[in-house]
């Protein structure tokens, strides 16, 4: 009567429809029981039914809120990470922070290349000599001891900044408002922790927001600490959180990495001592030759053949020199 495509139909329908009544006689309980549960939890907090949908929708929009957010920022980042790969000049100066101007730069790169060629021409090396070692410290002496500041004072930053998110995480914690909690830190903490929340108070007092303001704290400390800090600012401004936990977080994972530097200085101290005694040893049989024979030391200096001597030599100190420093360098 029925064909065979009509009743394989009416089977594959007969199936579904017993593991779906399968699967609903499994799961009706726990089901009946969220719902009792929300039930009573809206009874318990004095919630009616409408409340209910109104805390569900407010929690929603919260949600949507922080994704938002952290979309926004997000995008911030990447603009500012295509910044970031090459800083300019001024900025640079700023993140090491020096209050130099671009003519200031200038000025002490001239001096520093000027007296590296007159501490080279007195020498009694050749002219060309003394112009190529000044024309190098014109261009990297002053830019060496930039990134040099740089580093350090980023060093510093993450090494009072643990310090610094404690004492947010306790002012919180008792009931201050994160504004106090940043002017405490802006007044008593150590540098360059406190120069830098002070210009987050600067900032502020100019009509700024607070997420605004604290969002400029990576620009001017390029580490991932203080870009997580102005995103965790800006999601708790925008859509509430728990600050303090999460502040907490970062304080430990600070220390944390702290004592790792340290093991991984400790394990590797052994590599750097060997590293410097063999890097040092051509020089140090160099100066002894020189005190016990000069007239034999002194041919590379003054005749040609031992100029490029002596240049090669360098030039191969200085390759095994960046060698070893890239097998002891652990980044973590």
């Amino acid at each position: 009567m029925f064909g065979s495509f009509t009743m394989l139909i009416a089977i594959v329908g007969l199936a579904t429809l017993s593991a779906g009544s399968l699967a609903y006689a499994l799961l009706y309980g726990r089901i009946q029981s969220e719902d009792t549960v929300e039930r009573r939890l809206d009874v318990v907090q004095g919630r009616t039914p409408v409340e209910a949908l109104r805390g569900r929708s407010e929690s929603g929009r919260r949600r949507k809120s922080v994704q938002d957010t952290l979309k926004e920022i997000e995008e911030k980042q990447k603009a500012r990470s295509k910044r970031s790969n090459a800083p300019p000049l001024r900025l640079r100066m700023q993140q090491a922070g020096l209050s130099w101007s671009r003519r200031t730069f200038l000025i002490v790169s001239f001096c520093c290349g000027l007296v590296v060629f007159l501490a080279i021409a007195l020498t009694g090396l050749p002219l060309y000599a003394a112009a190529a070692f000044g024309v190098a410290a014109l261009l990297g002496l002053p830019r060496w001891v930039v990134n040099y500041l740089r580093k350090r004072r980023m060093r510093l930053f993450l090494e009072e900044f643990a310090n610094a998110s404690d004492v947010i995480v306790r002012g919180v914690k008792a009931g201050l408002p994160l504004n106090d909690c940043i002017k405490i830190i802006a007044n008593e903490a150590a540098e360059p922790v406190r120069s830098e929340f002070r210009a987050i108070v600067e900032t502020q007092a100019l009509g700024v927001s607070l997420a605004d303001a604290v969002a400029k704290l990576p620009e001017r400390m390029p580490v991932p600490e203080a870009n997580f800090f102005a995103i965790v600012v800006a999601v708790q401004q925008r859509a509430g959180g728990n600050l303090a936990e999460a502040l907490g977080n970062l304080s430990r994972v600070l220390r944390d990495r702290r004592k790792m530097k340290g093991k991984i200085g400790a394990m590797s101290m052994e590599a750097k001592a060997s590293a410097a005694i063999i890097g040092s040893l051509p020089i140090v049989v160099m100066l002894l030759v020189y005190i016990t024979s000069p007239a034999y030391i002194m041919l590379l200096f003054t005749e040609q053949l031992g100029n490029v001597i002596l240049g090669g030599a360098a030039v191969w100190m200085t390759i095994g020199v960046i060698v070893m420093r890239k097998m002891i360098n652990f980044d973590f």
